[in-house]
């Protein structure tokens, strides 16, 4: 009791660090008719924890900070056990004389029966709940049963470039070449909101602390991770590549004299991807048994990794513009594959909506090459007419327009876009229709 009297006056005294707005905006959740639990999930320090207080910011002017209480969980002083989470809700009451009307949780999957005792004062209150993670236990498949049905999950990414120049207060109006040079900042430094803020010197040491504690915090206190020399070995793979195979990694990671049993590696890459740490990307096919026995194709969730953590990357521009493309399609929530046929001919993604493919996209950084840019436009042609889809697209950084073309006889309409423009529009939806 006496450490929520402590931690709620401390909460009164609170004084609100500058509150960047993002484009996703938690205020149109307060109206919702039906009561439900708002869940923020995603990758450590993307800006979860300021999504809530600019939402609680905003409604200070009209409720007061026993109406509005904010916890973080990751407060040293607070013992991750159950009866302090049990006792949480009543002590609130008696130190305030009264129940709040919302509750902001910052990080509390970490507690023992977190969720049982969120569902029991959910089912027993009017308070509204607003709840963060990082880890699977607040991702959409995992999400504890006695929650289905009570929570909406939202799914929180790194900055969108509109939103990277809104932080550094940079008016979208200035000139392209301006904005394109920005764009490169943001390709290489990608947008964590701290390493967008952090000066240039400062941005590299910010970076490869968010991966120690991705190595040390997520993957191997959460997870349980016991080989720290496998588990770096296994992410130095991952980031040095582009696809995988559980075969390949094995095979890999015993040429370099490491011993982990192809479960064990399940297990972790796994672990890395419910850290929101990476994504896979399966190959396109209506057969569930193909999409897991071919390789997966990997993005991470910033391209800052991608840039200043693995060990080969030497300004391999093409792989950040991939990269960048796949975070934004996932954000976004579509259903995202990659195509191949049996000559190796490639389509860096393929869009599938109601089962249905809706679109299929190359990104290729340079187009100058007349070599490279036929490949691109051979193997989108053949996509399309083999998934009957029309709508293809290649991202690139100096042509846009739509082109016809034609290769031995396919035909198509290929429309070209400056990934610059496609993510300032921060409106990706209209690239597919």
């Amino acid at each position: 009791m006496e450490l929520i009297r402590i931690l709620l006056n401390e909460w009164n005294e609170k004084v609100f660090p500058k509150i960047f707005p993002r484009t996703l905006s938690l205020e149109k959740y307060l109206s919702f008719k039906v009561k439900k639990i708002i869940v923020l999930s995603g990758f450590r320090r993307v800006g979860k924890t300021y999504l809530l207080l600019n939402l609680i910011n905003a409604l200070l002017g009209k409720k007061s900070k026993k109406e509005i209480i904010y916890f973080n969980f990751e407060d040293e002083r607070i013992p991750l056990k159950t009866e302090f989470l049990s006792d949480l809700f009543s002590n609130i009451v008696k130190a305030n004389g009264k129940k709040p009307d919302l509750l902001f949780l910052d990080e509390i999957q970490n507690f023992p029966f977190w969720s049982k005792w969120l569902r029991r004062v959910y089912d027993t209150s009017n308070t509204k709940f607003f709840v963060t993670g990082s880890s699977s236990k607040m991702s959409l498949d995992k999400i504890p049963t006695e929650l289905r049905g009570r929570y909406i999950l939202i799914k929180v990414f790194p900055l969108s470039f509109s939103e990277f120049l809104s932080f550094k207060g940079i008016d979208k109006k200035i000139s392209n070449d301006r904005i394109v040079n920005l764009f490169g900042e943001y390709l290489v430094y990608g947008g964590l909101p701290e390493v967008t803020l952090a000066s240039k010197e400062e941005k590299l040491e910010i970076i490869r602390s968010y991966y120690l504690s991705v190595v040390n915090k997520d993957l191997i206190e959460t997870y349980s991770l016991k080989n720290k020399e496998v588990l770096k070995a296994l992410l130095g793979l991952l980031l040095n590549s582009t696809n995988y195979s559980y075969t390949k990694l094995y095979n890999s990671l015993s040429s370099l004299g490491y011993s982990i049993g192809k479960s064990s590696l399940i297990h972790y890459v796994n672990s890395i991807e419910d850290s929101f740490f990476m994504f896979s990307v399966p190959i396109f096919s209506y057969k569930i048994k193909n999409r897991m026995q071919y390789p997966k194709k990997h993005y991470f969730v910033d391209n800052s990794f991608v840039s200043k953590v693995s060990t080969n990357f030497s300004n391999n521009y093409g792989r950040l513009y991939e990269n960048l493309v796949a975070v934004s399609l996932l954000k976004e929530d579509f259903d995202v594959f990659y195509w191949k046929n049996e000559k190796g001919e490639e389509v860096d993604f393929v869009i599938l909506e109601n089962n249905h493919v809706r679109s299929l996209i190359q990104v290729c950084y340079d187009i100058s090459d007349s070599d490279t840019l036929n490949r691109e436009i051979r193997a989108l042609l053949k996509a399309g007419q083999e998934l009957k889809c029309k709508n293809l697209v290649i991202l690139n950084n100096k042509k846009e327009g739509i082109f016809e073309k034609e290769w031995f006889g396919i035909k198509g309409k290929i429309k070209f876009v400056l990934l610059w423009k496609w993510c300032l529009e921060n409106n990706n939806q209209k690239t597919f229709r």
